[in-house]
């Protein structure tokens, strides 16, 4: 199976260092998956910058979208764009519901590490939902998944290094493993294929018994490799605090903050999960 990867820049530099050292990379795009059926999975969201799909997301409220940290790092969240109920990204389909970001939220992530890779995007209006736009359910607070659960894995990124991303939405079968896994993490492999989440848009949601149990987070050894398993963030680790997140702002009408303005941060972030040093080598 061919590597993934995108168009080479300065900023991706520490990022191909860490794949060749064997540390984390970036995620996720699905290799070796195939077509969802349409509107299937009515809670992903599309990240999108100037027209063009960067990362996944999860509509976890009317007005509320989970994602991983990293793919907001550095970014104008002004410039992004969150598209809910899309399933082709190359027509222009009339379910589609578009919104801007309001406030992002994160918690102690740290962009070396690729600990805490969990963000909450918090949308300027609330999503009309219909059959092709729902709320997904969460898991409760450390209720997580553990080894040999099925799940499914999401996306719309590139299917190899040189094969273009594909016009709809690409869905993959994938087993929890939890050899070689930090504890703040869902990890999974798909037993007995190279196949698995890759270069291209992370942040879309894992699937396991009808809950959003993982946020596409990082790969090592390659993608698809199937020796080294998908890393995602753990959602049940965070549970307690996306929610407080959502009770506490999902009826404020108050001017737009940034997390990062100290005004917020020190609401936002009260919850803070604590990182830990165990894991793979951070990119540097």
């Amino acid at each position: 199976m061919t590597q993934s990867c995108r168009r080479f820049s300065p900023a991706l530099a520490p990022i191909l260092l860490a794949l060749l050292l064997g540390g984390p990379a970036l995620a996720s795009e699905i290799v070796g998956g195939r077509a969802a059926r349409p509107h299937a999975w009515p809670f992903i969201a599309s990240l999108q910058r100037r027209g063009g799909h960067f990362c996944g997301a999860t509509l976890i409220a009317r007005n509320f979208v989970l994602s991983a940290a990293h793919c907001l790092n550095g970014l104008n969240f002004r410039s992004v764009r969150v598209v809910l109920g899309a399933h082709n990204l190359r027509r222009q389909e009339r379910t589609r519901q578009m919104f801007r970001v309001r406030r992002v939220f994160e918690n102690g992530f740290d962009p070396l590490s690729l600990q805490n890779d969990v963000v909450v995007l918090q949308l300027n209006r609330m999503a009309t939902l219909n059959a092709n736009v729902q709320v997904a359910r969460l898991p409760a607070q450390d209720q997580g998944v553990g080894e040999g659960v099925r799940c499914v894995a999401m996306g719309w990124g590139r299917l190899g290094t040189n094969r273009p991303p594909p016009q709809i939405l690409q869905q993959l079968n994938v087993t929890v493993v939890t050899g070689l896994c930090r504890p703040t993490n869902v990890c999974t492999l798909v037993p007995r294929r190279r196949a698995g989440i890759c270069f291209g848009d992370s942040g879309g949601p894992l699937v396991c018994n009808g809950l959003v149990h993982g946020i596409d987070s990082f790969i090592r050894g390659g993608c698809g490799s199937g020796v080294f398993p998908d890393s995602f963030a753990s959602v049940a680790k965070f549970a307690n605090w996306i929610n407080s997140i959502i009770r506490r702002y999902s009826d404020d009408d108050g001017p737009s903050l940034h997390p990062r303005d100290p005004t917020v941060k020190s609401e936002a972030l009260s919850r803070k999960q604590p990182a830990r040093s165990w894991g793979p080598r951070p990119a540097s």
